[in-house]
């Protein structure tokens, strides 16, 4: 992060909570450690003052990831029609039209996951045909406490029609990116959409 950019207060608390987290993992110097923990113990205070959870829940999702602290990975499929429509998913936590997408689950590649993210919310198989990019988020207040790395694919439909699985995805449609307003876009989606945008016209001109 550059010296000169304005450091949001999730930022600030995810990069504070991942060096305590992530030092209490390798060191074993007692005043390191309790270093750590006091750094540890400030960033959950805080955490606990801006959202809804209290310090008890705060601390169990700490403890429950272990090892050296990462970004949280996600894969993003892009579908696109013969229209050059994208196939966008109205989601259910936020009300948002974005791309499917889901978490890498451990031991599973991108790949794997937007291929099984295609399955579990749209009901459809597919491929994965090409990458767009990798993709920064950081953390930002009432958007999302932590930092995220989004890996977008270009993918195909192989079998099956489009269904909404109704407890994430509220509706599925296909969509021209410039038909969705900015305010409607799920976080950081109409970054991902129009980079896989791109990158669908250059596939089709074979570039």
């Amino acid at each position: 992060m550059s010296d000169d950019q304005a450091l949001d207060v999730f930022a600030l608390l995810d990069e504070v909570q991942a060096i305590a987290r992530t030092g209490l993992h390798f060191s074993e110097n007692p005043f390191d450690r309790d270093r750590y923990t006091r750094l540890l113990d400030t960033a959950e205070r805080q955490y606990a003052a801006r959202t809804s959870l209290d310090r008890a829940a705060i601390r169990e999702r700490f403890v429950a990831e272990i090892g050296y602290v990462t970004a949280k990975v996600g894969a993003d499929a892009a579908v696109f029609d013969d229209h050059d429509r994208i196939l966008l998913a109205r989601r259910v936590d936020d009300d948002k039209w974005g791309l499917i997408a889901g978490w890498v689950d451990p031991n599973e590649s991108p790949e794997q996951t937007v291929v099984r993210e295609l399955g579990e919310e749209a009901g459809v198989q597919a491929r994965v045909d090409r990458l767009v990019g990798v993709f920064f988020r950081e953390a930002l207040m009432d958007v999302h406490p932590h930092g995220t790395v989004s890996i977008v694919y270009l993918c195909s439909i192989t079998g099956g029609r489009p269904r909404p699985q109704p407890h994430e995805i509220r509706e599925l449609a296909w969509r021209d990116v410039d038909d969705v307003r900015g305010d409607d876009w799920h976080h950081h989606h109409e970054l991902l959409a129009r980079a896989a945008l791109d990158a669908h016209w250059r596939s089709r001109a074979g570039l």
